[in-house]
């Protein structure tokens, strides 16, 4: 769900929601005619009742890229038909008015909790992934930066692996504000956000450090494979049209400053040392990425990395 619109994913989980309590609704219908002996529902005997129930309408018409490819809702197709036969089969037991079988109550009970596992474990990741999302961009909270990186830093002191961190600022973001407007703004932050989370690795993450910068983790990265990431990235971000405003597209570039989480220094001196980095980006014309390499720096700690460098 990386990149994924925050107000896409509750707009998913407002139907996922509503889909799951049409289910239950169904079921209590089918628990109703089997205990009272109701007339069945000719609707639930057929051979593509899974599709004509109100939850089977919403999922076989779902279209929605970011659900089709959840394992979690992949699999609830199969236990949805599953649950279908299952009452089918009960159904038809209590219409010629017969004992219902053991086996096939026990196995619409186990199709039916299968199946609302599976609604339920959506759910539930989609309202973690909203809670511990920057309700603008859907990046990670900067709430959770510390902690996340100081278990990066104790991976580093114990040689597991290293971890790159890359500061991120948008250049000139004051002026599309002041000229644009707010809303051109979010649209800006929304999509340069969207775009670094989806042109990263599998495994990186993007955090919302305030107003239009990014902190980026990069597990796994020493610093020159971490610049060779980022230097991709901010290419094809100063390329990339990020809003349009009467037909004319709102372009913006980004100066970024990368350092490696050190051992020997804290997470805050590694962030301040990624802010120094990012200053001198800015102050060598914009649109550039520089390094800070403290055991190969001056006194200004800076190893220039520039777009001329790019690894």
């Amino acid at each position: 769900m990386l990149g994924v619109d925050p107000a896409l994913l509750h707009q998913l989980l407002e139907q996922l929601e509503q889909a799951s309590h049409d289910h239950a609704e169904w079921h209590e219908r089918v628990a109703r005619t089997i205990v009272c002996r109701l007339p069945v529902d000719p609707r639930d005997l057929g051979p593509d009742a899974h599709r004509e129930c109100s939850f089977g309408q919403w999922y076989h018409q779902q279209d929605s890229a970011v659900l089709l490819a959840h394992p979690a809702f992949v699999a609830m197709q199969s236990e949805h038909e599953r649950v279908h036969r299952a009452a089918a089969r009960l159904l038809r037991a209590c219409a010629a008015g017969v004992s219902v079988p053991q086996e096939d109550f026990d196995e619409y009970v186990h199709a039916r909790g299968q199946l609302r596992l599976e609604l339920e474990s959506l759910c539930h990741e989609l309202h973690g992934f909203l809670q511990n999302r920057d309700a603008l961009t859907g990046a990670h909270r900067r709430l959770d930066l510390l902690a996340e990186l100081r278990e990066q830093l104790e991976l580093s002191r114990r040689g597991i692996q290293a971890c790159c961190i890359a500061f991120i600022d948008l250049d000139h973001f004051k002026a599309i504000n002041d000229t644009h407007g707010h809303g051109v703004g979010d649209q800006v932050l929304t999509r340069v956000a969207a775009f670094v989370m989806q042109h990263l690795r599998p495994f990186d993450k993007v955090y919302r450090y305030g107003g239009d910068e990014f902190l980026v983790s990069m597990p796994g990265a020493d610093l020159a494979a971490g610049h060779a990431v980022i230097e991709r990235m901010r290419e094809g971000l100063a390329a990339l049209p990020l809003a349009r405003v009467d037909g004319v597209a709102i372009h913006a570039t980004a100066s970024i400053g990368l350092a490696l989480l050190d051992p020997l220094l804290s997470v805050e001196q590694v962030i301040e040392n990624a802010d120094r980095a990012l200053f001198q980006a800015k102050a060598a014309g914009r649109n550039r990425a520089y390094s800070w390499d403290a055991a190969e720096s001056t006194l200004t700690g800076m190893l220039p990395f520039g777009p001329e460098d790019a690894v």
